[in-house]
Protein backbone atom coordinates (compact mmCIF):
# COMPACT_ATOMS: atom_id res chain seq x y z
CA UNK A 1 0.00 0.00 0.00
CA UNK A 2 1.40 3.52 -0.92
CA UNK A 3 2.77 5.80 1.76
CA UNK A 4 0.65 9.43 2.36
CA UNK A 5 1.65 12.26 3.05
CA UNK A 6 -0.68 14.74 5.17
CA UNK A 7 -0.52 17.04 2.28
CA UNK A 8 -1.59 15.16 -0.25
CA UNK A 9 -4.60 15.01 1.26
CA UNK A 10 -8.06 16.60 -0.41
CA UNK A 11 -10.71 16.12 2.63
CA UNK A 12 -9.50 18.01 5.81
CA UNK A 13 -9.23 15.43 8.46
CA UNK A 14 -10.42 17.61 11.42
CA UNK A 15 -14.01 18.30 9.45
CA UNK A 16 -14.81 15.11 8.41
CA UNK A 17 -17.52 13.95 10.47
CA UNK A 18 -16.57 10.85 11.85
CA UNK A 19 -19.46 10.63 14.34
CA UNK A 20 -22.00 10.20 11.42
CA UNK A 21 -19.70 6.84 10.43
CA UNK A 22 -20.25 4.37 13.26
CA UNK A 23 -21.03 1.11 12.70
CA UNK A 24 -22.10 -1.23 15.39
CA UNK A 25 -20.65 -4.38 17.21
CA UNK A 26 -23.02 -7.49 17.42
CA UNK A 27 -23.54 -10.86 19.50
CA UNK A 28 -25.54 -13.68 19.30
CA UNK A 29 -28.15 -13.66 21.68
CA UNK A 30 -29.69 -17.35 20.69
CA UNK A 31 -29.24 -19.51 18.21
CA UNK A 32 -25.58 -20.85 17.99
CA UNK A 33 -25.32 -23.50 15.61
CA UNK A 34 -29.23 -24.32 15.68
CA UNK A 35 -29.63 -21.75 12.97
CA UNK A 36 -27.69 -23.83 10.69
CA UNK A 37 -30.37 -26.63 10.57
CA UNK A 38 -32.70 -23.61 9.36
CA UNK A 39 -34.44 -22.23 12.32
CA UNK A 40 -34.44 -18.54 13.71
CA UNK A 41 -31.30 -17.00 15.65
CA UNK A 42 -31.88 -13.71 17.29
CA UNK A 43 -28.52 -11.57 17.17
CA UNK A 44 -28.27 -8.17 19.17
CA UNK A 45 -25.77 -4.73 17.84
CA UNK A 46 -24.25 -3.78 20.86
CA UNK A 47 -23.76 0.51 21.21
CA UNK A 48 -20.05 0.23 21.17
CA UNK A 49 -18.75 0.91 17.07
CA UNK A 50 -16.43 1.34 14.57
CA UNK A 51 -15.91 5.04 13.16
CA UNK A 52 -14.43 5.45 9.65
CA UNK A 53 -12.40 9.12 8.51
CA UNK A 54 -11.98 8.83 4.79
CA UNK A 55 -9.70 11.34 2.94
CA UNK A 56 -9.38 11.17 -1.18
CA UNK A 57 -5.80 11.94 -2.30
CA UNK A 58 -3.89 13.73 -4.81
CA UNK A 59 -1.34 10.87 -4.95
CA UNK A 60 -2.45 7.26 -6.30
CA UNK A 61 -3.10 3.94 -3.44
CA UNK A 62 -4.59 3.12 -0.33
CA UNK A 63 -3.32 4.12 2.77
CA UNK A 64 -4.63 2.37 5.88
CA UNK A 65 -3.99 3.37 9.66
CA UNK A 66 -6.69 0.83 12.22
CA UNK A 67 -6.45 2.46 15.64
CA UNK A 68 -9.06 -0.12 16.63
CA UNK A 69 -8.46 -1.21 20.05
CA UNK A 70 -8.33 -5.30 19.96
CA UNK A 71 -7.03 -7.90 21.43
CA UNK A 72 -3.38 -8.92 21.50
CA UNK A 73 -2.31 -10.50 17.62
CA UNK A 74 -5.97 -10.05 16.24
CA UNK A 75 -4.99 -7.14 13.80
CA UNK A 76 -1.53 -8.76 12.73
CA UNK A 77 -3.64 -12.05 11.83
CA UNK A 78 -6.72 -10.50 9.88
CA UNK A 79 -4.30 -7.86 8.05
CA UNK A 80 -4.56 -9.48 4.78
CA UNK A 81 -8.02 -10.05 4.83
CA UNK A 82 -8.64 -6.52 6.24
CA UNK A 83 -7.33 -5.09 3.02
CA UNK A 84 -9.12 -7.46 0.62
CA UNK A 85 -12.45 -6.26 2.37
CA UNK A 86 -11.16 -2.80 2.38
CA UNK A 87 -10.36 -3.19 -1.61
CA UNK A 88 -14.02 -5.05 -1.75
CA UNK A 89 -16.17 -2.20 -0.20
CA UNK A 90 -14.09 0.35 -2.14
CA UNK A 91 -14.48 -2.04 -5.70
CA UNK A 92 -18.74 -2.30 -4.81
CA UNK A 93 -19.33 1.50 -4.46
CA UNK A 94 -16.31 2.42 -7.67
CA UNK A 95 -13.36 3.34 -5.85
CA UNK A 96 -10.33 2.02 -7.40
CA UNK A 97 -7.72 3.41 -5.48
CA UNK A 98 -4.94 3.17 -8.07
CA UNK A 99 -7.11 5.52 -10.33
CA UNK A 100 -8.16 7.61 -7.01
CA UNK A 101 -6.08 7.36 -3.87
CA UNK A 102 -7.81 6.77 -0.60
CA UNK A 103 -7.13 7.05 3.00
CA UNK A 104 -9.15 5.87 5.89
CA UNK A 105 -8.25 5.97 9.24
CA UNK A 106 -10.28 3.41 11.56
CA UNK A 107 -11.17 3.80 15.32
CA UNK A 108 -14.11 3.66 17.77
CA UNK A 109 -14.59 1.83 20.75
CA UNK A 110 -15.54 -1.77 19.69
CA UNK A 111 -12.53 -3.63 20.51
CA UNK A 112 -12.03 -6.16 17.63
CA UNK A 113 -12.21 -9.61 18.62
CA UNK A 114 -13.22 -12.82 17.15
CA UNK A 115 -17.12 -12.80 17.62
CA UNK A 116 -18.36 -9.45 18.59
CA UNK A 117 -18.63 -8.39 14.60
CA UNK A 118 -15.37 -6.49 14.16
CA UNK A 119 -14.80 -7.33 10.53
CA UNK A 120 -18.30 -5.97 9.74
CA UNK A 121 -18.38 -3.06 11.66
CA UNK A 122 -15.23 -1.74 10.08
CA UNK A 123 -16.38 -2.15 6.29
CA UNK A 124 -19.60 -0.43 7.28
CA UNK A 125 -18.21 2.27 8.64
CA UNK A 126 -15.89 2.53 5.75
CA UNK A 127 -19.27 2.22 3.34
CA UNK A 128 -20.57 5.37 5.47
CA UNK A 129 -17.55 7.17 5.14
CA UNK A 130 -17.19 6.67 1.26
CA UNK A 131 -21.11 8.22 1.52
CA UNK A 132 -19.87 10.89 3.18
CA UNK A 133 -16.46 11.89 1.49
CA UNK A 134 -17.76 11.28 -2.12
CA UNK A 135 -21.44 13.28 -1.46
CA UNK A 136 -23.31 10.74 -2.07
CA UNK A 137 -26.79 9.47 -0.88
CA UNK A 138 -27.05 6.17 0.05
CA UNK A 139 -29.98 4.20 1.34
CA UNK A 140 -28.91 2.28 4.63
CA UNK A 141 -29.73 -0.54 2.38
CA UNK A 142 -26.94 0.51 0.09
CA UNK A 143 -24.72 0.96 3.14
CA UNK A 144 -25.59 -2.88 4.61
CA UNK A 145 -25.05 -4.15 0.65
CA UNK A 146 -21.70 -2.56 0.61
CA UNK A 147 -20.65 -3.91 3.92
CA UNK A 148 -22.08 -7.63 2.95
CA UNK A 149 -19.54 -7.42 0.03
CA UNK A 150 -16.97 -6.26 1.87
CA UNK A 151 -17.21 -9.23 4.63
CA UNK A 152 -16.25 -11.49 1.61
CA UNK A 153 -12.70 -10.25 2.25
CA UNK A 154 -12.92 -11.72 5.57
CA UNK A 155 -15.37 -14.58 5.65
CA UNK A 156 -15.53 -15.83 1.60
CA UNK A 157 -19.32 -16.37 1.62
CA UNK A 158 -20.78 -14.28 4.88
CA UNK A 159 -24.28 -15.27 5.94
CA UNK A 160 -25.09 -11.37 6.16
CA UNK A 161 -25.85 -11.56 10.02
CA UNK A 162 -22.78 -9.21 10.88
CA UNK A 163 -23.12 -6.25 8.30
CA UNK A 164 -27.41 -6.12 8.92
CA UNK A 165 -27.02 -5.57 12.94
CA UNK A 166 -24.13 -3.39 12.01
CA UNK A 167 -25.84 -0.97 9.65
CA UNK A 168 -28.84 -1.22 11.32
CA UNK A 169 -28.52 -1.80 15.10
CA UNK A 170 -31.22 -3.09 17.76
CA UNK A 171 -32.34 -7.00 17.71
CA UNK A 172 -31.96 -9.04 14.56
CA UNK A 173 -33.73 -12.19 13.52
CA UNK A 174 -32.25 -14.40 11.05
CA UNK A 175 -32.93 -17.92 9.10
CA UNK A 176 -31.53 -19.61 6.53
CA UNK A 177 -33.60 -20.78 3.71
CA UNK A 178 -33.17 -23.16 0.76
CA UNK A 179 -33.53 -19.23 -0.68
CA UNK A 180 -32.05 -16.44 0.09
CA UNK A 181 -31.77 -15.93 4.07
CA UNK A 182 -34.52 -14.33 6.26
CA UNK A 183 -33.79 -10.58 7.97
CA UNK A 184 -36.05 -9.58 10.33
CA UNK A 185 -35.19 -5.88 11.98
CA UNK A 186 -36.70 -5.52 15.44
CA UNK A 187 -36.60 -2.34 17.36
CA UNK A 188 -35.82 -2.71 21.35
CA UNK A 189 -37.99 -1.04 23.92
CA UNK A 190 -34.95 0.32 25.63
CA UNK A 191 -31.53 -0.37 25.58
CA UNK A 192 -30.08 -3.44 27.82
CA UNK A 193 -27.08 -3.49 29.77
CA UNK A 194 -24.61 -6.51 29.35
CA UNK A 195 -21.09 -7.84 29.99
CA UNK A 196 -19.54 -9.39 27.68
CA UNK A 197 -15.65 -11.47 27.68
CA UNK A 198 -13.14 -13.55 26.26
CA UNK A 199 -11.95 -17.06 27.12
CA UNK A 200 -9.00 -15.82 25.04
CA UNK A 201 -9.03 -19.12 22.95
CA UNK A 202 -10.11 -19.01 19.62
CA UNK A 203 -11.69 -22.49 17.94
CA UNK A 204 -12.17 -23.26 14.64
CA UNK A 205 -16.05 -23.13 13.48
CA UNK A 206 -15.56 -25.22 10.76
CA UNK A 207 -14.38 -28.07 13.15
CA UNK A 208 -16.83 -27.41 15.85
CA UNK A 209 -20.04 -26.91 13.75
CA UNK A 210 -18.51 -30.58 12.17
CA UNK A 211 -18.88 -31.79 15.30
CA UNK A 212 -22.22 -30.95 15.86
CA UNK A 213 -23.18 -32.22 12.38
CA UNK A 214 -21.99 -36.05 13.76
CA UNK A 215 -23.92 -35.81 16.72
CA UNK A 216 -26.88 -34.97 14.97
CA UNK A 217 -26.28 -37.59 12.26
CA UNK A 218 -25.30 -40.10 15.00
CA UNK A 219 -28.77 -39.77 16.69
CA UNK A 220 -31.79 -37.87 15.00
CA UNK A 221 -34.06 -38.48 17.45
CA UNK A 222 -32.03 -36.67 20.34
CA UNK A 223 -31.05 -33.70 17.88
CA UNK A 224 -34.97 -33.33 16.51
CA UNK A 225 -36.12 -32.87 20.26
CA UNK A 226 -33.54 -30.61 21.08
CA UNK A 227 -33.91 -28.40 18.04
CA UNK A 228 -37.56 -28.43 18.97
CA UNK A 229 -37.18 -27.16 22.80
CA UNK A 230 -35.19 -24.30 21.11
CA UNK A 231 -37.65 -23.08 18.58
CA UNK A 232 -39.83 -22.72 21.84
CA UNK A 233 -36.96 -20.72 23.34
CA UNK A 234 -36.43 -18.84 20.84
CA UNK A 235 -40.28 -17.41 20.00
CA UNK A 236 -39.97 -16.64 24.08
CA UNK A 237 -36.65 -15.17 24.11
CA UNK A 238 -38.15 -12.61 21.15
CA UNK A 239 -41.14 -11.39 22.68
CA UNK A 240 -38.90 -11.34 26.46
CA UNK A 241 -36.40 -8.62 24.50
CA UNK A 242 -39.23 -6.63 22.62
CA UNK A 243 -41.03 -6.12 25.58
CA UNK A 244 -37.93 -5.47 27.96
CA UNK A 245 -38.90 -8.22 30.35
CA UNK A 246 -35.27 -9.00 31.79
CA UNK A 247 -36.05 -11.66 34.27
CA UNK A 248 -37.22 -14.26 31.21
CA UNK A 249 -34.88 -13.32 28.97
CA UNK A 250 -32.17 -14.47 31.43
CA UNK A 251 -33.71 -17.09 32.09
CA UNK A 252 -34.30 -18.22 28.79
CA UNK A 253 -30.59 -17.38 28.32
CA UNK A 254 -29.54 -19.94 30.95
CA UNK A 255 -31.23 -22.34 29.20
CA UNK A 256 -29.95 -21.49 25.96
CA UNK A 257 -26.72 -22.13 27.23
CA UNK A 258 -27.64 -25.54 28.83
CA UNK A 259 -28.37 -26.73 25.08
CA UNK A 260 -25.35 -25.73 23.90
CA UNK A 261 -23.65 -27.60 26.68
CA UNK A 262 -25.66 -30.61 25.58
CA UNK A 263 -24.67 -29.97 22.11
CA UNK A 264 -21.19 -29.87 23.59
CA UNK A 265 -20.07 -26.67 22.34
CA UNK A 266 -19.63 -24.92 25.25
CA UNK A 267 -16.34 -25.97 27.11
CA UNK A 268 -14.96 -25.45 31.31
CA UNK A 269 -13.57 -21.88 30.38
CA UNK A 270 -17.15 -20.46 29.00
CA UNK A 271 -18.70 -22.45 31.65
CA UNK A 272 -16.67 -20.95 34.49
CA UNK A 273 -17.61 -17.29 33.38
CA UNK A 274 -21.04 -18.35 33.01
CA UNK A 275 -20.97 -19.79 36.60
CA UNK A 276 -19.20 -16.57 37.80
CA UNK A 277 -21.39 -13.63 36.05
CA UNK A 278 -23.96 -15.73 37.54
CA UNK A 279 -22.51 -15.68 40.94
CA UNK A 280 -21.79 -11.84 40.82
CA UNK A 281 -25.24 -11.05 40.09
CA UNK A 282 -26.24 -11.38 36.54
CA UNK A 283 -29.78 -12.43 35.43
CA UNK A 284 -28.43 -14.57 32.76
CA UNK A 285 -25.54 -15.87 31.06
CA UNK A 286 -24.63 -17.52 27.75
CA UNK A 287 -21.46 -18.33 25.76
CA UNK A 288 -21.93 -16.48 22.43
CA UNK A 289 -20.31 -17.55 18.61
CA UNK A 290 -18.85 -20.84 17.97
CA UNK A 291 -17.94 -22.02 21.58
CA UNK A 292 -15.20 -23.55 22.87
CA UNK A 293 -13.62 -20.77 23.20
CA UNK A 294 -14.49 -17.08 22.69
CA UNK A 295 -16.56 -15.14 24.20
CA UNK A 296 -20.00 -15.54 26.31
CA UNK A 297 -22.51 -12.56 27.38
CA UNK A 298 -23.81 -12.03 30.83
CA UNK A 299 -27.32 -9.67 31.01
CA UNK A 300 -26.82 -7.10 33.81
CA UNK A 301 -29.68 -4.94 34.31
CA UNK A 302 -28.82 -2.16 36.41
CA UNK A 303 -25.20 -0.23 36.50
CA UNK A 304 -24.47 -1.69 40.01
CA UNK A 305 -24.92 -5.33 38.44
CA UNK A 306 -23.19 -4.68 35.73
CA UNK A 307 -20.34 -3.45 37.41
CA UNK A 308 -19.73 -6.44 39.93
CA UNK A 309 -20.06 -8.93 37.09
CA UNK A 310 -17.65 -7.20 35.08
CA UNK A 311 -15.11 -7.14 38.17
CA UNK A 312 -15.75 -10.72 39.04
CA UNK A 313 -15.03 -11.67 34.99
CA UNK A 314 -11.76 -9.57 35.01
CA UNK A 315 -10.52 -12.09 38.14
CA UNK A 316 -10.72 -15.49 35.40
CA UNK A 317 -11.11 -13.77 32.34
CA UNK A 318 -8.14 -12.15 29.73
CA UNK A 319 -10.80 -9.41 28.05
CA UNK A 320 -13.84 -8.23 29.43
CA UNK A 321 -16.15 -5.16 28.06
CA UNK A 322 -19.25 -4.04 29.37
CA UNK A 323 -21.99 -2.17 26.98
CA UNK A 324 -25.42 -2.55 25.80
CA UNK A 325 -27.97 -3.70 22.96
CA UNK A 326 -29.05 -0.86 21.53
Amino acid sequence: MAPLSNSAATTEAGSFPVDQTRAFGKLILFGEHFVVYKVPALVGAVSAYTDCQLEFTEEPGLEVIDNRPAVPHYKEKKYDEGVEAIKLTLAHLGIDPKNRGVKVTFGGDLCAVSGIGASAAQVVSLARAVNIADSRSLSEDEINAAGYEGEKGYHGTPSGIDNTASTFGGLLRFQRTDGAPIFDKKALASPIRIVYASTGITASTTEVVGDVRAKKEADETWFRELIGKYEKLVEEGQKAVIEGDIDNLGKLMNQNHAYLQELTVSCKELDDLVDAARAAGAVGAKMSGTGRGGLMIALTPTEEIQNAVASALEKIAPQVWKTTFA
